[in-house]
């Protein structure tokens, strides 16, 4: 005989609990305050200076948890789907469903299966509390009681709203993802606001079953769905196909943005120096009024100038991509503070090496180090601005051999002024002032001025001034920016950091690294269209109608392009090559990085004026004029420059002592054993080597052949061994030189491709 079923009653069942409850320990009730602050998104949001999102960056691998979202900016469709699926009477109860402990007691005594008792309250004090989470299979009976006097005392402190809100940010869904925020932008690319009654179904569907075949969660989902809207006909099969390309989505990328680099680096920086109040500091405060914005970490960037400069730098790349440049990078920086207000670490999708940060990569300069040497040796008072430095064929011993420097064009100019020298970019004249400077001296001060040289400067030797150490991007930039300040040399920053307090504001600065007249004439010398007209001409892409100064520079075989410079307000640096360290194809310094930086340059200062800095005491200005060249006419227009005070003088000559018709004709240059190494980074049509003489009536023969008449000839290098003849009036030779040219000669367009 089959015994009579045992009822329980609500009263009964609540005896039972409270029985079980009062052996249980009471626990702590956290507040909703606290669940709020403590919430931690897998990412990080890193801001500009005014709160605006750049970039997000996945910081938690073991989890995919998005920003906590409020209550009312989650849909009303899945607030009432997710109600009606977990907690049909959430609204009614006081944190137990005592009709849905009935049922589920009763299931369990005739062993039939229903939905269970678990309210979304219950629910959620599982997940706020490590001891009462599920770790595997059901919950134990003392969990299960510790859980329901938690939701009791949820219940008794929190609001309904608290709790709800609380629960759907908690929540786990599918494999990876907990919280609204992260489904509704990984499963549904959207914010969990504009979701609709199909998606909430969906999601609320995979709280049942996170990880259930899509079938399953097709079907479930239809049920919730026809609970929602049982006056329409629910499509299951078209939910079903819905579902299953839902579930295999991945809308949110776990890194998006326009400042990947840069927020890689903030986020190291504030990691390494492991302390909370820093990263408290930086986080953006609550949102502007009529503006959605997050918090995360805040930067020194502005995210109008980073769209901007990311935005020029891929417009430009996609131009010059027939010319084999694929990456480039670009750095903005506040003269007076040092903040990095815009940072382009590469090309993005036109690179294959989009990881590699081109602000911090450490590459060869060439010519933008010249401006650096030329202050040190103006500041040493070794030469002025107005100093006279022969441009023409020099053989440097060294250790190694001799070292001859040639130009871009493969010419010389002859005597020319330290002004001209500087701003055409001639690298002799630049080789011959570090002669007077000394590598190792010059190393010193661009180490002073931040630039990370691995070597000593005897190791680069001579080849130093035209840039053949590596330096870094930002490294580079933060140097001009130090010119920019007259001689003061400060540090970068990227992290915004709170303001400074009034103590900070007064501390004496430190002295300037470099004297501020030799900065400041370098300034007005990389600022003078006419004194580069020599190399780039009248209409040259760096001049800029506000007032500018800026020096471009190709490393050997044309594998780096810089353009960097400043304003009065602005220090901006460009990079254009490629990550992989391959050669360009005829890009010069002009059409690879320096369009960018123009461009750059006329955003910042569309609304905003750039005004010639001011001469520091100490400096004198003084009208000069120049003595004759070899045609008898001043080797440069007289004009007004600046002095160091007591480095003026009106009359700037050569005292070369002309050839008498008694001197003996010899070649003067070059010297017997010379080694010449062709550049690939120069047009080959432009390379040439001078041959010097003195004597009348010579003329020269290069194996043989004759070349030309005259005491100063360009011949045209070929690689291999040469003799090299000068012969006199009779015929007879009277001096010969040997030499020898390396790399590659002349190939045509289409095979460089």
């Amino acid at each position: 005989m089959q015994s009579a079923p045992f009822f329980f009653s609500r009263k009964t069942l609540a005896a039972l609990l409270i029985v079980a409850a009062w052996s249980h320990p009471a626990r702590a009730v956290v507040s909703f305050e606290e669940v709020k602050r403590d919430f931690r998104s897998s990412d990080t949001a890193v801001l500009d200076r005014n709160g605006e999102l750049l970039q997000r960056v996945r910081t938690d691998p073991t989890v995919r948890r998005g920003q906590w979202t409020a209550l009312a900016d989650v849909s009303p469709a899945l607030r009432t789907a997710m109600v009606l699926s977990e907690d049909k009477r959430f609204y009614e109860h006081s944190g137990i469903d005592w009709r849905a402990v009935s049922a589920a007691a009763w299931g369990n005594l005739w062993n039939t299966r229903t939905r269970g008792a678990s309210t979304i309250t219950m629910q959620l004090s599982g997940l706020l509390d490590e001891d009462l989470r599920r770790n595997s299979g059901r919950r134990s009976f003392t969990q299960k009681i510790g859980q329901t006097v938690a939701a009791a005392q949820l219940e008794r402190n929190w609001r309904k709203d608290q709790i709800l809100e609380a629960y759907l940010n908690t929540v786990p869904f599918r494999g990876e993802i907990v919280g609204i925020d992260a489904l509704s932008r990984t499963l549904f690319g959207k914010a969990p606001s504009g979701l609709d009654a199909r998606e909430a179904s969906v999601a609320a569907a995979l709280v049942r079953a996170p990880n259930a075949k899509p079938a399953v969660v097709a079907q479930r989902a239809c049920e919730v769905l026809r609970t929602m809207e049982p006056q329409q006909k629910t499509d299951c099969e078209a939910l079903d196909m819905f579902t299953s390309a839902a579930v295999q989505r991945r809308a949110f990328e776990p890194n998006e943005g326009i400042a990947p680099h840069a927020a890689r680096r903030v986020l190291r920086e504030i990691r390494d120096a492991n302390a909370a109040a820093p990263v408290a500091a930086t986080v953006a405060g609550p949102p502007s009024k009529g503006k959605e914005k997050e918090s995360g970490v805040r930067t020194t960037l502005r995210a109008s100038l980073q769209r901007f400069s990311l935005d020029t730098l891929q417009r430009h790349l996609r131009e010059l991509r027939d010319r084999h440049v694929e990456d480039g990078a670009l750095v903005v920086l506040d003269n007076t503070t040092g903040e990095v207000l815009a940072w382009v670490g590469s090309s993005g999708p036109l690179s294959q090496a989009a990881e590699v940060d081109g602000v911090t990569a450490l590459r060869q300069p060439g010519s933008t180090l010249k401006p650096l040497l030329y202050a040190q040796a103006i500041a040493e008072r070794r030469i002025t601005a107005a100093s006279l430095i022969e441009d023409s064929s020099a053989q440097i011993s060294t250790a190694s051999g001799l070292y001859i420097p040639q130009n871009y064009d493969r010419r010389f100019k002859g005597p020319v002024s330290a002004r001209t020298a500087l701003a055409a970019s001639l690298n002799v004249p630049a080789v011959r002032t570090l002669v007077m400077v000394s590598p190792e001296a010059f190393a010193r001060e661009l180490r002073a001025a931040g630039l990370p040289l691995r070597e000593s400067g005897d190791y680069y030797g001579y080849s130093l001034a035209l840039g053949s150490a590596e330096v870094s991007l930002l490294s580079l930039t933060n140097a001009y920016r130090m010119l920019a300040n007259g001689g003061r040399y400060g540090a970068t920053t990227l992290t915004a950091l709170p303001p400074a307090k009034p103590a900070d504001r007064n501390k004496t600065p430190a002295p300037p690294l470099l004297d501020p007249r030799a900065a400041f004439i370098v300034g007005d010398i990389l600022s003078d269209p006419n004194a580069r007209t020599r190399t780039f001409g009248l209409d040259s892409i760096l001049s800029t109608r506000f007032w500018t100064a800026v020096k471009t520079g190709t490393s050997k075989d044309m594998r780096d392009n810089w353009a960097v410079g400043w304003s009065q307000r602005y220090t901006v640096g460009v990079w254009v090559g490629n990550a992989s360290g391959e050669s360009m194809w005829d890009v010069s310094g002009t059409s690879g990085a320096a369009p960018v930086w123009a461009e750059v340059m006329r955003f910042l200062h569309s609304r905003e004026p750039s005004r010639a800095p001011a001469p520091p005491p100490g400096l004198v200005e003084t009208r000069v004029s120049f003595g004759p060249g070899a045609d008898g006419n001043p080797l440069e227009a007289a004009r007004s420059e600046w002095f160091l005070q007591g480095t003026e003088q009106p009359l700037f000559a050569l005292d070369t002592g002309m050839a008498t018709d008694a001197a003996p004709a010899r070649i003067t240059a070059p010297a017997d054993g010379t080694i010449i190494a062709l550049d690939p980074d120069i047009p080959p049509q432009r390379q040439r080597v001078r041959f010097d003489s003195e004597g009348r009536g010579v003329q020269w023969r290069v194996d043989g052949k004759p070349l030309a008449r005259g005491n100063t000839v360009q011949w045209f290098p070929w690689p291999g061994r040469h003799v090299i003849e000068l012969v006199d009036a009779s015929g007879k030779v009277v001096d010969q030189r040997r030499l020898e040219v390396r790399g590659a000669g002349v190939v045509a367009k289409n095979t460089r491709r």
